[in-house]
């Protein structure tokens, strides 16, 4: 990953008028021919900078409207910026509609010859990559029909094989793997490794998050037409996927109020590592210490509870000291206690420690606190925790 950038994006702004309604569109319309700019306006993005080098896979996401497609077709050359700079540099290709250049009363083959030429080869350049184009786009003997006869999966093969053609320096994709079936998902995902493997430099948009951390070395989060986050793959997907978590988690239960003096409660709680100071991030495999004081009033061992949940409430993993037989040590009223959590399973995100006081009979709950932390770590694996597991031959039934 050497040389100059491919792309360079410095404060890149998009602003679309609003044209909703009639009102909305005589002030648009007076604000261009009186030269201000204060017409209404959309912003699509907001002043987003990015840096992509030769041989580097850059994921894009975000929620819908976020500002992803407008980044692309910025970056493409589809459409201009209101503010910023952007400098592409080598041959694009940019398969951002599948097929939306294609004449519908052409062929296929007359149609990979028209797109060919929109893409600078000459009629030879093109008449040597045709076999291989409709090898690729597998469509049979259709090829020779017109296109406005092409269900939408012979149409986005065969703008993919066409697009795929020139061999790029930058390629750019936009929700490419969410469309056709199975086999031309595989067939393209194959065709991107094997780009990529040959120093091929690749944007990728997806709301997949698995194509993301598979394909792509880095990732660019859009909120809001904003660059959230920009890093290592897995990272950035991580904290996007705790965002949606979190929404999620707006919608459980709130948690419960502080509870009178004269009640089973947990006085303090914190978590820490194996070295004993303080922490809310561990990797997987790490040592992970709970600390806290618990107080009951009559001087009795209570009873103490603690969950795991996800940041979207998702319940991971409880247990009582009943259940274990541990009987906290009670000295003035007060039973300090720890659980060790050895070589943390936990699969890489954002959790919530819940620790709950109950009485002595272990029948009423009385009090909860509780504690962040975050798993870190590169996996593809998915769910909740990771299970020791071993793949092996298996015999035949």
């Amino acid at each position: 990953m050497t040389g100059r950038a491919l792309v360079r994006l410095a404060g890149v702004t998009k602003d679309y008028p609003k044209v909703a309604t009639d009102g909305d569109r005589i002030r648009t319309l007076a604000s261009l021919l009186m030269g201000r700019g204060d017409a209404p306006h959309f912003r699509a993005l907001d002043d987003v900078s990015l840096e992509v080098r030769p041989g580097e896979s850059v994921g894009l996401i975000g929620e819908n409207g976020a500002g992803k497609s407008t980044l692309l077709k910025i970056i493409a050359g589809v459409v201009r910026p209101t503010r910023g700079t952007v400098d592409v540099q080598g041959r694009v290709s940019a398969l951002l509609e599948l097929g939306s250049g294609f004449h519908p009363d052409y062929t296929g083959r007359e149609n990979i010859f028209l797109s060919s030429a929109v893409m600078g080869l000459s009629r030879s350049e093109a008449r040597r990559n045709v076999d291989a184009i409709i090898d690729f786009a597998d469509i049979g003997a259709q090829i020779d029909e017109p296109i406005k006869h092409y269900s939408s999966g012979m149409v986005v093969r065969l703008g993919f094989a066409v697009a795929t053609s020139l061999r790029p320096e930058l390629l750019i994709t936009d929700e490419v793997l969410a469309v056709g079936d199975e086999s031309f998902q595989k067939k393209c995902i194959q065709w991107l490794q094997g780009y990529l493997d040959s120093g091929g430099t690749l944007l990728l948009c997806s709301h997949s998050m698995y194509h993301v951390q598979t394909l792509c070395r880095k990732a660019l989060w859009i909120h809001h037409g904003k660059a959230r986050a920009f890093g290592e793959s897995f990272d950035v997907t991580r904290e996007y996927l705790t965002y949606h978590e979190e929404k999620r988690r707006s919608e459980a239960p709130a948690v419960a109020a502080p509870v009178p003096g004269n009640m089973p409660r947990i006085e303090s709680a914190w978590i820490e590592g194996a070295d004993g100071t303080k922490r809310s991030t561990f990797r997987q495999g790490d040592t992970l210490i709970v600390q806290g004081v618990a107080f009951e009033p009559d001087g009795r061992s209570p009873v103490l509870l603690f969950g795991i949940v996800r940041a979207d409430g998702t319940p991971v993993y409880g247990s009582p000291t009943n259940e274990s037989g541990f009987m906290p040590v009670v000295v003035d009223r007060r039973s300090p206690f720890a659980i060790r959590f050895e070589s943390l399973q936990l699969l890489p995100g954002k959790y919530m420690l819940r620790l709950h006081a109950l009485d002595p009979e272990g029948l009423r709950l009385f009090d909860t606190v509780e504690n962040e932390f975050v798993v870190t770590g590169e996996t593809r694996d998915f769910g909740l925790v990771k299970m020791q597991h071993a793949w092996m031959p298996g015999r035949a039934p």
